[in-house]
């Protein structure tokens, strides 16, 4: 067993945040934060020796016991999403998401129910990762009610309209770095969900980073292919239309689309998973081409990204219709942050 000590941050997670004072202060921060925790909740490190604790590109996860329980201590750093992230989990209570077990707002940190971070959603073959992402998806879509939490979320349909200003600047400002018609094709969504998801009265808590490797196998293990064998975690919560959560399930595991019709795969990808998840085949595939669109624009604004965004454009114009020539084949796509060395996403 570790001491608080001498618990490790990950050099994963020291590159990522090295490169600004903010991220420079948190990291050094960090420590103190950790055992700080440790004691107010009365927990022992749970790590073997040379053993790394588990991270993700916003936060640290250190595996503990308490009162001889194992459980996992997660310390974030305090952006947007993850000041909101103990406001869902506590909406979902276990249901479909790993159960939080204390929360602390001002360290931006969380006991959570200790999952198997070696087995994901990832590691399993798609035909078994359809249905049990689409259960998983159906019990995370609670509709809104009078508890205080659902007041902490921002609107997807806001999200969208302040994207129908933001994308065009910033292609212009980037050198428009693709196609007019494939922005306007973005633009489009935007200004059509973005309104009439406001008013169509399908609002749900969205998780909005519903990938494969942010779905974690229970320890207890269940029927292969059941549900309740896993959890999602790191949901980056929303209000929205459900089928907002489809985007990520289709920029990521791009190797496994079939070699001879990548693109009819991609596009039977965003029907099958939205098919078992009840969700509208059509809006998934909107919304989704507009996320990889603003994605894509991220991409270009950053040095070292170039296989992100080639990979976004891919699966944007694939999802419009027309897939851009002068792109990697689908096989050569790197995964998300695979290209700059970070956590896929």
């Amino acid at each position: 067993m570790s001491s608080p000590a001498e618990v490790p941050i990950p050099p994963d997670l020291i590159r990522r945040y090295s490169g600004t004072s903010p991220g420079r202060a948190w990291l050094g921060s960090l420590p103190g934060l950790v055992c700080g925790r440790l004691e107010h909740w009365q927990l022992e490190v749970d790590l073997g020796p040379g053993q790394l604790p588990w991270n993700g590109h916003g936060g640290m996860v250190v595996p503990v016991l308490r009162a001889g329980t194992p459980a996992a201590l997660k310390v974030a750093y305090p952006h947007d999403e993850a000041k909101v992230e103990r406001h869902a989990l506590r909406l979902w209570d276990g249901h479909g998401a790993v159960r939080l077990l204390e929360s602390d707002a001002g360290t931006c940190s969380m006991l959570l129910e200790r999952l198997d971070a070696a087995h994901s959603l990832q590691d399993v073959p798609l035909e078994t990762a359809v249905p049990v992402w689409g259960s998983l998806l159906r019990e995370l879509s609670l509709t809104p009610d009078s508890r205080p939490e659902w007041q902490e979320f921002e609107h997807v349909a806001v999200r969208a309209e302040r994207w129908s200003d933001d994308l065009p600047a910033d292609w212009e400002q980037l050198g428009r770095p693709f196609p007019r018609w494939l922005l306007e094709a973005a633009l489009e969504v935007c200004q059509t969900r973005g309104a009439v998801g406001r008013r169509a009265g399908t609002d749900v808590l969205v998780n909005t980073d519903f990938h494969y490797l942010n779905i974690l196998s229970r320890p207890e293990g269940v029927a292969e292919g059941s549900a309740d064998g896993f959890a999602a975690i790191d949901p980056q919560p929303m209000i929205g239309e459900a089928e907002f959560a489809v985007a990520p399930l289709l920029w990521n595991r791009i190797k496994d689309l079939p070699r001879s019709a990548p693109e009819r795969g991609l596009l039977d990808r965003c029907r099958d998973f939205s098919q078992a998840a009840g969700l509208d085949a059509e809006v998934a595939r909107q919304w989704s081409l507009a996320r990889e669109v603003e994605n894509a624009l991220w991409s270009a604004s950053r040095p070292g990204h170039g296989g992100d965004l080639a990979r976004s454009l891919w699966v944007a114009s694939t999802l419009a219709g027309r897939t851009l020539a002068d792109l990697p084949a689908a096989r050569d796509l790197p995964a998300p942050g695979e290209a700059a060395g970070l956590a896929s996403s």
